[in-house]
């Protein structure tokens, strides 16, 4: 899987910030995060343009401690994380796809069949809110 993205120039600070207590950032009470694109059962090619959308928050980039704001993480075929593992950061591979930098959509390279697409907020630390804030599950097909 290949994510392509805009370069954005972020301080090192920001991309390094020190872990704090685990899951300590509370989310505002209605707070939405959902898919705008693609639409739940499409079929479309690769790469695919993926659009978040959040209601009730701002979006800021990782590092950047802000009440009410948080950044993207894109789960692409994997599960939302549970118990205690929700008081971690999330985790940083193929499928979890890290937007730290503050952006809002991405193209994502997916290999040819069915794929789920999730879209999980994180506090400046990329760890889940409290209560966490999480899109539904977008299924698509890549040909």
């Amino acid at each position: 899987m290949k994510i392509l993205m805009r370069p954005l120039l972020i301080g090192a600070a920001l991309l390094f910030a020190s872990p704090v207590a685990a899951g300590d950032t509370p989310a505002p009470a209605g707070a939405e995060l959902y898919v705008i694109s693609p639409a739940d059962g499409a079929t479309l090619k690769s790469p695919v343009r993926v659009v978040f959308g959040l209601r009730g928050m701002g979006v800021a980039p990782a590092g950047v401690e802000k009440e009410n704001t948080g950044h993207h993480h894109l789960l692409v075929d994997a599960p939302l994380p549970q118990g205690e593992a929700l008081n971690e950061a999330i985790a940083k591979d193929a499928q979890h796809l890290h937007f730290g930098g503050g952006q809002t959509e991405a193209m994502v390279e997916l290999k040819p069949g069915k794929h789920t697409l999730q879209l999980l907020l994180g506090d400046h630390n990329h760890i889940p809110h409290k209560a966490p804030v999480a899109s539904d599950v977008v299924s698509i097909t890549v040909e």
